[in-house]
């Protein structure tokens, strides 16, 4: 039903909709900015001839210049491989979190996952005579520096529960 009365109403007085489309007056252009110089042109056939006329002078002056280039040969650098990655990098196996399947296995050496930089991290807020820069260093394969930024720059999350009473104060 929806087909055949919008069908009617696309043909209703088709021919008288179309003649008053046809004879309204067609929109003007824009006018042409005085910059465009073809129309100005090709009114002035003197300067239609200065610009096609043949000066011997510049001619002979584009003759006399000759350039020579030469590109320096190409060399093939010896150490291009350095900046490539290695195809087998040296893995570790990673201390396994709790998620089991879905933890990663191997990580490349001087790299962490993220449990084992949150565990880490726990480990030394916990207990930081036990578990100091140089015993994480050498237990992740990690350079020294490398752990003194991390201890450093990365606090775990620490959560702080307030007594009652203060909470009516704040």
């Amino acid at each position: 039903m929806g087909g055949r009365l919008t069908r009617v109403f696309r043909t209703f007085n088709v021919e008288n909709r179309a003649r008053r489309e046809i004879s309204k007056e067609k929109p003007t252009p824009a006018p042409r900015h005085p910059t465009s110089r073809l129309d100005e042109l090709a009114g002035h056939p003197e300067i239609q001839e200065e610009i096609y006329r043949r000066d011997d002078r510049l001619l002979t002056f584009l003759k006399d210049v000759y350039v020579e280039s030469r590109d320096p040969p190409v060399r093939v650098k010896d150490g291009g491989g350095e900046h490539l990655p290695c195809k087998q990098e040296e893995k570790r196996l990673t201390k396994l979190g709790h998620l089991g399947d879905l933890d990663v296995k191997k990580v490349p050496k001087g790299k962490i996952s993220i449990v084992e930089a949150l565990t880490l991290l726990n480990n030394h807020k916990l207990h930081p005579q036990i578990w100091t820069a140089e015993k994480i260093a050498v237990e992740y394969s990690l350079e020294l520096k490398e752990v003194n930024s991390l201890l450093e720059f990365f606090i775990p999350f620490a959560v702080q529960e307030f007594p009652k009473e203060t909470k009516k104060a704040i």
